[in-house]
């Protein structure tokens, strides 16, 4: 019981690129920046390892952002003209590339980084994609008029390179959809059937990962207009809870969150949040154990998994270490108190 993992994102080295940073510039290019990438990904990969985590993730070490590592994989996206916009209901602008044509993708995208984890790790390997919702959010569109259909095409995509995934060995496929908490309505409209199509004919575990963001100033901004009590997940938890989805990865620890919505789960795996990756402050293992002590009064031990917030990216490296290590150790108090 309480096996432990992370969101799936880690700090890259500053010799990979530039640290403390959401969208980093990479320090070298060509065939040497690839082979930085897979030395960052087998460096993450033994670090998890040491720290104790059951199921451990490739630490995105490829991409230069969580979103735009899948999009450059994809054809009918032009990145040579990025137009800024307003993203996650105008919470924060970013430049973002269009979609001008019917969107196909160019090969394998997280072949490399998947194959070489699988081949040094005998624990469970976890890889993530961003969700349909999310992506929608995060470009512009010049091609297909419609959001959903927008969604739909991308879904498409995302299939093709899970289903791919699982032949390399991965045994969870997670989709990062933070956009869940920001269009509710939508959604149970059309996110969660975008969701279905990326999962279609999948036989390993899936997850979606709903967080409130990163650890940037814009998201804090955010999350202090969210009043006493944040309950976006009361909106979509209940349609989560009769989707085809395995299992839903949230936000906790030093959020707003009432922990009696986890309930609303009854049936899915909880990946609860234990560790806070908006503060550089190290959670102490008595924490970590009091937040997963908490939420085990709503979820069933067996369904329930100590992870982070979200991704670590943007944070110190060193400071990310030592929260790895605070999650496992304060899990493991957690089942002494609880077995």
């Amino acid at each position: 019981m309480l096996k432990t993992t992370i969101a799936g994102s880690l700090p890259k080295p500053a010799w990979l690129a530039e640290p403390r940073k959401l969208w980093p510039a990479w320090r070298a290019a060509g065939m040497e920046l690839e082979q930085a990438k897979r030395d960052a990904t087998l460096l993450w990969l033994k670090a998890q390892e040491d720290a104790g985590l059951d199921i451990v993730t490739d630490g995105e070490q490829s991409r230069q952002h969580f979103v735009h590592g899948f999009l450059e994989s994809v054809e009918g996206i032009d990145f040579s003209r990025k137009v800024k916009m307003g993203i996650r209901n105008n919470r924060y602008d970013a430049m973002v590339p269009v979609v001008t044509g019917p969107l196909k993708l160019k090969g394998r995208v997280h072949r490399i980084e998947a194959q070489l984890a699988r081949a040094h790790t005998a624990r469970k390997l976890k890889i993530t994609m961003p969700g349909p919702m999310t992506i929608v959010d995060t470009i512009a569109d010049e091609h297909y008029g419609d959001k959903v259909k927008l969604a739909m095409a991308f879904a498409e995509l995302l299939n093709q390179e899970a289903r791919a995934l699982e032949k390399d060995g991965v045994d969870v496929i997670q989709f990062d959809e933070p956009a869940f908490n920001v269009y509710l309505e939508n959604v149970k409209r059309w996110g969660i059937q975008a969701l279905h199509r990326a999962i279609q004919g999948l036989k390993c575990t899936t997850c979606v990962h709903i967080c409130y963001g990163y650890g940037i100033q814009a998201n804090l901004d955010w999350k202090r207009t969210l009043g006493a009590e944040w309950r976006q997940y009361e909106e979509i938890f209940p349609a989560l809870a009769k989707s085809r989805i395995d299992q839903v990865s949230l936000e906790c620890i030093h959020s707003k969150v009432p922990l009696e919505l986890l309930g609303l789960l009854k049936g899915k795996d909880v990946l609860i949040g234990v560790i806070d990756v908006a503060s550089d402050q190290v959670e102490t293992p008595a924490e970590v154990a009091a937040t997963i002590t908490k939420a085990a009064k709503y979820v069933p031990l067996k369904h329930l998994y100590p992870c982070t917030n979200c991704g670590m990216a943007p944070m110190d490296r060193e400071i990310a270490l030592k929260k790895l290590e605070a999650l496992v150790a304060g899990t493991r108090l957690a089942r002494k108190k609880l077995k």
